[in-house]
């Protein structure tokens, strides 16, 4: 029986990006609509907050200490909490109408972050790798394109499967991963999701032998056994599927829009899950009062750690 807890009191726009700091012991995430990094203390129950100039996409813990931050408008250094942030990077593409999204550090220390494509119109969000280490400035390279959303950004323990979601298409990719060289190949279709129902409510009831709506793929992690585990935005679930894309399991989340899964505790078992409350209907947030919530639960098999940012 799974039981969730929640890390605080505090709820939050649009909860995203969450990681386990494990020599901090500290669960940190961001609120993309507040423009909040924020991180807790789960023992005491405490958070503290950052706020930040523009939407935060996406963070990571830095190798180095403090973070990498990608921001709207560039991807910044932060060598510290609440300190300055250098920046270090910018990515192509409109900033008016695009922003950074879901990303992480791969396992050699390099920073990817997703964009988004707020109009949904253009197909113009992307995935790119920025490579600080070695020093002479960042290496910028675009990786996939053609996307609307980009979100569930993680890789196989041993690094040579990445996968990547486009949220709107209701679809995960998969490909293999070079990560000496940096290189994808061998694209394929990991997961294709039923579409939304057109004039859906998150209280629409079923016809008799209809099948509810799921949700789409948003944020996702990995675990020891190589599951893919991602969050289902609107689906009220978390999805646990094989390297071999069978779904092994589903855990119902307490609130609609669950954002992004990751792993942490001193074990890696306890699973941290962030949501949203952001555009959701005030008869949804009644029937979900906690939406917005970052939850926890235990679970029997670890996920892998946090990957560093190396510069």
């Amino acid at each position: 029986m799974i039981e969730w807890h929640t890390v605080s009191t505090d709820q939050f726009e649009l909860g995203e990006s969450p990681f386990w700091h494990p020599a901090e012991q500290t669960l940190y995430w961001l609120d993309i609509v507040g423009k909040k990094l924020l991180r807790a203390n789960v023992y005491m129950g405490t958070v503290e907050t950052w706020d930040m100039p523009s939407e935060p996409g996406c963070i990571a813990p830095a190798q180095a200490g403090g973070l990498v931050i990608a921001l709207r408008h560039g991807i910044f250094r932060a060598p510290e909490w609440g300190g300055a942030l250098h920046p270090i990077a910018t990515l192509p593409y409109d900033k008016n109408s695009v922003r950074a999204n879901d990303g992480k550090c791969d396992p050699m220390g390099r920073f990817w972050v997703g964009t988004i494509d707020e109009p949904k119109a253009r197909h113009a969000a992307a995935l790119y790798c920025i490579d600080c280490r070695g020093g002479g400035g960042p290496r910028v390279t675009a990786h996939a394109a053609d996307a609307l959303t980009g979100n569930g950004l993680a890789w196989s323990p041993d690094g040579r499967t990445l996968y990547w979601a486009d949220t709107p298409s209701h679809i995960v990719h998969a490909w293999d991963c070079d990560l000496q060289v940096n290189q994808l190949s061998a694209h394929r279709l990991f997961q294709q999701f039923a579409p939304k129902p057109a004039g859906w409510q998150w209280n629409t009831p079923c016809a008799d032998g209809e099948v509810p709506y799921g949700g789409r793929p948003d944020g996702a992690a990995v675990d020891v056994q190589g599951n893919y585990v991602v969050a289902m935005y609107e689906g009220q679930r978390i999805c646990q599927f094989a390297p071999d894309g069978r779904l092994l399991t589903e855990i119902a989340v307490p609130a609609q829009c669950p954002t992004m899964p990751c792993f942490g505790g001193e074990d890696l078992k306890t699973l941290y899950v962030t949501t949203a409350r952001h555009g959701r209907s005030a008869a949804e947030l009644a029937a979900y009062p906690l939406s917005g919530s970052v939850f926890s639960t235990r679970l029997e098999v670890p996920g892998l750690p946090v990957n560093f940012f190396v510069d």
